[in-house]
């Protein structure tokens, strides 16, 4: 490797304008394809196969509509006060003209919906009173039905006393010798009336049993009104007065409804309809769109950005000596980050990518950029200043620093791409996109690199530089002696890095992972508003509403159905933690029911995550069977549960493979121990002042940090990747000279302190440049980003400083000649990979004028390692 990227930096250094114009034409390609190809980038964190994932699924076919992207508008009054008519007009008229936005289906106003839960309850009164009323007509009802019947027996008696007299008058007609005929004749008119009166008479009693039996149906539909009006009253009461309009009437809360999941909906769709709620101005009002309204992408370079850079910049100037040598770098640096992060934003359109993978790209490749071209430019520079030829320096330079960098770079990325093994999608693809721009940034490293150093020329060095190897005072200078440290020292020294780290890391056993909500946003943002506006108003937990679904028979009566559903609603509503319980309503098939729960607190409270764990333990009430939940809140636990998960066997992963690099680059079973169990320090170190910052809020404000929560869930896994491959990097340029001087016949303890001192300057400029850019990201406007920057930075830092160049270099002194023990049985089967680029000791410069620093005296070169 270290022959063949000679070669490679040898022949860029002598067409230095064909790899730039190649390197151009890869960065207008790949700015083509973004601007072509670009898709749309999320800022929801999602796995599938998670049970909210599988309930969201299963939304989307029984209800659609609720399955729908939504997003809250917080309307408030600017003083308080109730809102007046115009403002309610004016309100409404904002939520229509959302609905005019291409991909909306719809725009919820608040005060409508809030007077048809007023009119559900009007209706529940008024029932109560007509229940009454029939209740009241229904008891005095038996006293009038006896009246009735009374005289109905009266009225028949005074028929029959009538009939009698009628028949007696008809035999005396006959006695007195009347013809029957003409006597009946004679009485028929009254005849007549006495039978008219006995119809009158049944059809009265007809009428009488006809109301005794309405009575009596009347009475069980009273019961049965009684029985749906107490159970309206029971559901009711588990609402405990949920309502979209505050008790003082002076917020409201607008929701706005995609046509597309909140998955699907296009950036430009949530900007347009921002637009409408923010460009049309309410006097006296606020209009606060929530994140899930506005969910921006994340700037990718802002004025914190750029102000890690300037520290980078001021590193590189301090450590090369020139201007010019010092924005080769960050040139360098920037060309491998535009290609990178443009050529995976171009496969957006295609994958379905988190606005955190690019950002985590730009991080990468700025932070790996800069170091591995410094590595290179340096020793470059050394090499000028033995008095090696030009072209053979920068050669040199890509065999010996360039073949550290193509290692250390397969390191990052192979710990990237690991992230593949958790299974976990958007964790995977952030580990791709990263290892994508670490590789550019590699090729870049060994390729661009040699080709500017060729266009400076002699001009790397500094002007002072150029003259002292020119009056040949270089090799002049008194060499430097240099002493093994004291075994004391050595043990002071790994003792209180070990209990710095340990100290450090404490917090960690206490970290609980989550998802950022509003509330995580910068203070002065609307997202963040809109959160604390609702939370005041209406609770906090209507920021993080759950959804429940549940199986119900489908052959259910109206009163079963009824009885069903508050008997699951009561269930819900007596958990602890629950403040309201509201029923949606029923799928077409009638199979399937739903209802939301609103929790006390937010989505990242512990007691909501108590109460999720709750509601999923349940065996549901009644008829219902299956309660399954969705919703923002669940999905952050099922999210940081499956990440919790996968952590444990993605350490094990890393720090095995640590374990094996390291064995095989530095020929040693002891130096590797030493290295993995120095990056478990750091990472667990940098996880305990993440936790401290970011959950428990200590130095909040220097970290804007004005609301802790729980730690963004796929951080740990993040730095443990990130982290491993930069501590292998700085292992290898400290550890590689000790190896180097070991090899070579010093005594154990001194070739520690060599390699020490040969690499501490260029790893100590190296990690100061990764914690500037890292650093940078820290004051992001993205929640999601912050806790990352603050987290690599740290974790540089403390590996760096505390691991690298103080614990280990102490260690391996108190081990002497220990640290490099291996099994000659193992030595043997053991590739060479020579990363210190020895065999191109045996390479003869190419013929090309040497610079000379006196007559009688050849140049050597030396094989120092940076």
């Amino acid at each position: 490797m270290a022959k063949l990227l000679y070669r490679l930096g040898l022949r860029s250094a002598k067409r230095p304008f064909a790899v730039l114009f190649t390197w151009l034409v890869l960065l207008a390609i790949a700015a083509g394809s973004f601007l072509t190809f670009g898709g749309t980038l999320v800022s929801t964190v999602e796995i599938p196969g998670t049970p909210t994932a599988q309930t969201t699924d299963r939304l989307e076919e029984e209800f659609p509509d609720a399955a729908r992207g939504t997003g809250n508008v917080v309307f408030q009054t600017e003083d308080g006060s109730e809102f007046t008519g115009e403002q309610r007009d004016a309100i409404v008229d904002v939520l229509e003209s959302t609905q005019n936005v291409d991909g909306v289906a719809d725009a919820v106003d608040p005060f409508a919906a809030d007077a048809e839960m007023v009119d559900q309850q009007e209706q529940l009164t008024d029932g109560r009173q007509e229940l009454s009323d029939a209740r009241e007509q229904l008891e005095a009802a038996p006293e009038q039905f006896e009246s009735a019947e009374a005289e109905l027996d009266s009225a028949e008696q005074e028929l029959d006393a009538a009939q009698a007299q009628l028949d007696a008058g008809i035999e005396q007609a006959v006695a007195s010798g009347m013809p029957q005929a003409a006597a009946e004749e004679q009485f028929a008119a009254q005849q007549n009336q006495l039978d008219a009166a006995r119809e009158e008479l049944a059809q009265g009693r007809e009428e009488l049993e006809t109301e005794q039996a309405d009575a009596e149906a009347g009475a069980a539909e009273i019961e049965e009104g009684q029985t749906l009006l107490d159970l309206g009253d029971r559901l009711l009461e588990t609402t405990n007065d949920y309502s979209v309009v505050s008790d003082d009437g002076s917020a409201a809360v607008g929701t706005v409804q995609f046509e597309d999941q909140a998955m699907a909906v296009d950036t430009t769709v949530r900007e347009a309809v921002v637009s409408e709620l923010t460009d049309r101005s309410i006097e006296g009002v606020e209009v606060l769109p929530s994140q899930e309204l506005s969910m921006a992408v994340p700037e990718v370079l802002g004025w914190a950005e750029v102000v890690g850079l300037v520290v980078a910049a001021i590193v590189l100037v301090i450590m090369l000596g020139t201007l010019i040598t010092a924005g080769l770098p960050l040139i360098n640096a920037l060309v491998g980050v535009g290609v990178g992060a443009l050529v995976a934003l171009a496969f957006s359109s295609v994958v379905e990518m988190n606005s955190v993978t690019p950002v985590l790209g730009v991080m990468l490749g700025l932070a790996v950029g800069i170091d591995y071209a410094l590595f290179i430019v340096h020793r470059h520079r050394t090499q000028l200043k033995a008095g090696i030829p030009l072209h053979h320096s920068i050669a040199m330079a890509n065999g010996t620093s360039g073949n550290a960098v193509v290692f250390a770079g397969s390191t990052v990325v192979i710990a990237l791409l690991a992230l593949n093994l958790t299974g976990i999608p958007f964790l995977g693809l952030m580990g791709t996109v990263g290892g994508f721009v670490v590789v550019v940034a590699v090729l870049v490293a060994i390729t661009l690199t040699p080709a500017m150093l060729s266009l400076l020329g002699r001009r790397a060095l500094a002007k002072r530089e150029r003259l002292t190897l020119a009056d040949r005072q270089l090799r002049t200078q008194p060499k430097r002696q240099v002493k093994a440290m004291s075994s004391t020292r050595a043990v002071l020294t790994a003792i209180a890095s070990i209990a710095v780290l340990a100290i450090i890391a404490i917090p960690v056993f206490s970290m609980r992972l989550g998802i950022p909500d509003g509330s995580a946003q910068a203070p002065d943002t609307t997202e963040y508003q809109a959160h604390a506006a609702q939370a005041e108003h209406f609770g906090p937990g209507t920021n993080a509403p759950i959804v429940a679904v549940a199986d119900i028979p489908a052959d259910l009566s109206e009163e079963a159905l009824l009885e069903t559903t508050v008997q699951q609603a009561e269930q819900l509503a007596a958990l602890d933690n629950v403040d309201h319980v509201v029923p949606v309503g029923e799928n077409e098939a009638g199979d399937i029911t739903m209802f939301q729960v609103i929790p006390i607190e937010d989505a990242n409270h512990e007691s909501t995550v108590n109460l999720v764990h709750d509601l999923r333990g349940l065996d549901p009430a009644g008829e219902v069977t299956n309660l399954a939940l969705a919703g923002h809140a669940t999905g952050t636990i099922d999210v940081s549960s499956a990440l919790a998960d996968v952590l444990p066997l993605y350490l094990a992963v890393v720090v095995g493979l640590s374990l094996l690099i390291m064995v095989l680059v530095f020929r040693s079973l002891v130096v590797p121990v030493i290295a993995s169990g120095g990056f478990v320090l750091s990472v667990g170190a940098a996880m305990g002042a993440v936790v401290a910052i970011y959950q428990w809020g200590w130095l909040g404000e220097a970290f804007m940090v004005h609301n802790p929560a729980p730690v963004l869930s796929f951080l740990p896994t993040i730095m443990i990747g990130v982290l491993f491959g930069l501590a292998m990097d700085y292992q290898l340029f400290i550890s590689s000279g000790m190896r180097e001087a070991y090899a070579h016949g010093t005594e154990a303890r001194l070739a520690v302190q060599q390699g020490f001192v040969q690499g501490r300057a260029v790893v100590a400029a190296a990690a100061i440049i990764m914690v500037s850019v890292f650093g940078g990201f820290i004051y992001a406007d993205d929640p999601y980003i912050r806790p990352i920057g603050f987290g690599l930075a740290i974790g540089v830092l403390f590996d760096a400083f505390l691991v690298r160049m103080l614990m280990v270099p102490a260690l391996m002194h108190l081990l002497g000649r220990h640290a490099w023990y291996m099994p000659k049985w193992l030595d043997r089967i053991l590739p060479d990979v020579d990363v210190e680029g020895a065999k191109l000791a045996e390479l003869d410069a190419p013929d090309e004028t040497r610079i000379k620093t006196s007559t009688d005296s050849s140049v050597t070169t030396t094989n120092q390692n940076v």
